[in-house]
């Protein structure tokens, strides 16, 4: 079976940092052809970071400079570090595979100011 498992989320106060997991399973998950979204209460989800491949990692706007994807390795599991957390970072995050279409069930972040 195919599946996608984010972990890592919590509740961390503005400044804070966490790492989120993304674990799969019946595939090989590495840094090509995969993102990062996130969907925060009341608004659509939208994209943290793509990654076409090691060397085309896209982030967005908002969090360029703070969040970094790793990941890749034979643990078959994807990393995101988020660093200098704000409020408006408070979302589910969900991890998502494009050429399988499969999304994980997420893991909530809450950034307390």
């Amino acid at each position: 079976q195919v599946q996608l498992v984010e972990s890592g989320g919590g509740l961390v106060q503005a400044g804070g940092s966490l790492r989120l997991s993304c674990v799969a399973s019946g595939i090989v998950l590495g840094l090509n052809g995969m993102g990062w979204y996130r969907q925060a209460p009341g608004k659509q989800r939208e994209l943290v970071a793509s990654v076409a491949s090691v060397d085309k990692i896209n982030y967005a706007d908002s969090v360029k400079g703070r969040f970094t994807i790793s990941g890749g390795n034979a643990k078959n599991t994807v990393y995101l570090q988020m660093n200098s957390l704000k409020p408006e970072d408070t979302a589910v995050y969900y991890c998502h595979v494009y050429s399988r279409g499969i999304w994980g069930k997420g893991t909530l972040v809450t950034v307390s100011s």
